[in-house]
């Protein structure tokens, strides 16, 4: 991925800040995998959560883009994302 869009690295190697965000990277990776997608099916709604909120931390686009697909593809509802949510984070 480049621009916008491109993973944060260091050297060559992935960049996480968090342990959340290489589970969200993870996430994303194996359920484009396993649901046979092409990866732009989630580079597209990464890019589109990127401009919506260029502010927005990196990682925070990539749960967005990643609910999106979810929501999208039918693979679980909103309840069942909102109920594995931390509590401070406002339901969808």
């Amino acid at each position: 991925m480049v621009g916008s869009a491109a993973l944060p690295r260091d050297n060559g190697s992935l960049v996480f800040a968090a342990p959340w965000e290489g589970r969200a990277f993870a996430i994303a990776v194996t359920l484009v995998e396993r649901l046979g997608l092409p990866w732009d099916e989630f580079r597209l709604r990464l890019m589109d959560a990127v401009a919506e909120d260029p502010a927005r931390p990196y990682y925070e686009s990539w749960v967005a883009a990643l609910e999106r697909l979810v929501l999208e593809r039918d693979v679980c509802g909103v309840d069942a994302l909102d109920a594995a949510m931390p509590t401070e984070r406002a339901p969808l």
